[in-house]
């Protein structure tokens, strides 16, 4: 049984908790308060008892982690946060959901310290956290020694009803338990309620024999039994060998004395009468924002334990550093994510036959910088020996052994966006995960919220166009890489031979966010023009590979296996006494954090007639090549056949072209 004094400043705590949600909820006509207030005794007991953290360091490596995937909820967290003592104001609590407030309405990592993931989109909280929980086994594993653990630490996550019933937690928690995670605990708010009506009405499985069945350790607990919630997740925590979930029954809107255990209080202000009526419920002072004295004593004295833990943690770091200097700089490699200075020599000086494809050229790229990069690790969704992202001197991880850097996640493709994010998020890691490019719609929303955060993720996406040929219109990507380049922070990289694969891959190292490589399966000849240097070419995003002697008549500019065919293009187009110049874009993005002069050099003055050739839609090309610009594009859907076949039926050919733009 918890000591009475503990569980009695718990329940001020949870009450506490309960009136900042609703209050700040209100304020802001706006937000979720049934959430936090039917979970605010979970969220007291981790702040207050169990999260081993340092608020005033929210960034310290061994802490645990705690993700709350049902964002909507998030006044929990900004309450717990506040209290526990991270750097959140009151008056930003107060500021709920405002403009420029550390509090939006779902918790946004790169605003708010303690805030270790952006959730919101239900389900990917869980996946985070699963990358994250992979993350710091594999540093465990690559650290750890029998005198020193310096990696030990947990990850918790809160999901809903929502989460629960995305399809990425069934994929993320599948993997999971295959590779039993015993680092991960969930914690599922089980409250019966969907923001549209009671969870009956779309759901009725039985979720304790569905995580049972993953793998998974299940325990049930009543969300609002302080003693319940410290048996249960204290044996969790130390007799955990796989992950677990516990099922916390709970009341949505707990304390709201006419709406709790309803749908009206998920994700609307519960109005003031009812706010007024849960105070005098809860025998709380009518002063708005109120916390009592002995709620804030207790996180103080809470809070002076976690600056000691991570005192004594950095005397054991230490100790373990003087003992294992080659280990040490190791660890301070990958936590700086040290680049070689001379990484482009070396690169450049990788053997590649004159033709080649794009997706080979890359595994040759991986496999040396898995020698010169500790941090880099990968990983595929069952195609590592077709999009070729396997490490081949380092091991696979497998159940319950993390030493190696090779993750297999199967066919779960938004399982591998999510979990990749997570990866990322332990600051120690690099991680790049592939498939076809096609295949890049299944982890769409994950690709975007890792945009949002700007986590440095590399995606190898290969079967770039229809050129893969035989599989057909099902595999072929026609909208893809316009998709992909709507979403901002994300550089999407398209590059033309195996000189600009291999610094496509700078670029994606330098850059601090996520980048898409979109490979060929087909080979390509090897360029004479683009072997330049990465500051003069895929440094600038777009550059000139062939010039003109005068005036242009026209500027032919392209991407990836489409680049050859406009020199093929323009070099018949010379014969008949035009002067062209073909310009290499591999990534837009890039090209537009140019300067204005630079840009002009490229898409000048005189440049002639623009045309584009790119084997997808036209959409996005015509703001280079004018409303008059010619687009040799696919504006349908690809067919089965061999890819020449393919390049004739679609207009990809050098005579093609050239009855359309003469």
């Amino acid at each position: 049984m918890m000591d009475a004094e503990l569980k009695q400043i718990l329940s001020k705590t949870a009450n506490t908790i309960r009136v900042l949600a609703m209050e700040a909820v209100q304020k802001a006509d706006s937000g979720h308060p049934g959430l936090p207030m039917g979970c605010a005794e979970i969220g007291a007991y981790l702040y207050g008892c169990v999260l081993k953290h340092n608020p005033k360091n929210p960034k310290w490596m061994n802490r645990d982690r705690f993700i709350l995937s049902a964002g909507h909820g998030s006044m929990l967290l900004y309450a717990c946060l506040h209290l526990a003592g991270f750097n959140l104001s009151l008056e930003e609590i107060k500021n709920f959901r405002q403009l420029h407030s550390h509090t939006p309405g779902h918790p946004e990592s790169r605003e708010t310290e303690g805030v270790e993931t952006t959730t919101g989109p239900l389900g990917q909280g869980l996946g985070n956290a699963a990358g994250t929980a992979l993350g710091l086994k594999m540093l465990g594993a690559r650290f750890n020694t029998a005198e020193h653990v310096i990696f030990d630490s947990k990850v918790f996550v809160l999901v809903g009803d929502g989460c629960i019933m995305e399809g990425a937690t069934s994929e993320v928690s599948s993997l999971a338990g295959h590779l039993k995670l015993d680092n991960l605990i969930v914690i599922y708010d089980s409250n019966h309620v969907s923001l549209d009506g009671p969870l009956n009405e779309c759901c009725s499985e039985n979720t304790k024999m569905r995580y049972q069945a993953y793998g998974w350790d299940v325990y049930e607990v009543d969300g609002a039994d302080l003693d319940a919630l410290q048996t249960t997740i204290t044996r969790a925590r130390e007799k955990q060998q796989r992950p677990c979930l516990i099922i916390a029954t709970t009341i949505i809107g707990k304390g709201a004395p006419n709406k709790a255990g309803t749908y009206k209080v998920h994700g609307s202000p519960l109005g003031a009468e009812e706010v007024k009526a849960a105070k005098t419920a809860l025998g709380w002072p009518e002063e708005a924002f109120f916390i009592p004295q002995s709620v804030r004593d207790f996180f103080k004295k809470k809070l002076a334990q976690d600056v000691a833990a991570e005192q004594a943690w950095n005397k054991k770091f230490d100790a373990w550093a003087r003992a294992y200097p080659d280990k040490l700089r190791e660890y301070e490699a990958m936590a700086h994510l040290r680049l070689p200075n001379d990484l482009e020599e070396k690169l450049k000086a990788i053997q590649t036959p004159t033709s080649v494809a794009g997706r080979k050229v890359s595994q040759d790229v991986i496999n040396a910088l898995a020698d010169l990069l500790p941090q880099l690790i990968g990983g595929s969704a069952d195609l590592s020996c077709s999009d070729l992202t396997m490490m081949k001197k380092f091991p696979v991880i497998t159940p319950g052994v993390f030493t190696g850097r090779n993750i297999k996640f199967g066919v779960r493709e938004f399982c591998m966006g999510t979990m990749a994010t997570g990866l990322a998020q332990t600051r120690m890691f690099t991680p790049f995960v592939g498939t076809f490019l096609t295949f890049s719609d299944y982890m769409r929303n994950a690709i975007r919220l890792c945009s949002l955060m700007k986590e440095q993720v590399i995606y190898q996406f290969t079967h770039d166009s229809i050129f893969l040929g035989e599989d057909g219109p099902t595999h072929q990507p026609i909208e893809q890489l316009a998709s992909l380049r709507a979403i901002p922070n994300l550089h999407v990289i398209r590059p033309a031979d195996a000189h600009e694969v291999k610094m496509a891959w700078i670029a994606a190292l330098r850059y601090a966010g996520p980048t898409a490589l979109a490979l060929s399966r087909q080979n390509l000849p090897e360029l004479p023009q683009t072997d330049v240097s990465y500051a003069n070419g895929m440094g600038r995003g777009a550059y000139v590979i062939k010039k003109e002697n005068g005036p242009a008549d026209f500027t032919l500019v392209a991407t990836g296996s489409e680049v050859w065919l406009a020199l093929d293009v323009a070099a018949e187009l010379e014969k008949l006494g035009k002067e062209v110049r073909v310009i290499s874009m591999p990534c837009w993005e890039i090209f537009e954090q140019q300067g204005p002069e630079y840009k002009k050099s490229v898409f000048g003055a005189n440049t002639g007639r623009r045309v584009s050739i790119e084997a997808g839609v036209s959409q996005g090309w015509h703001k280079y090549i004018g409303a008059d610009g010619v687009a040799i594009c696919m504006e349908g859907y690809g067919a089965s056949a061999p890819y020449r076949q393919l390049a004739a039926e679609f207009g990809f050919t050098v005579e093609s072209i050239l009855d359309r733009i003469l």
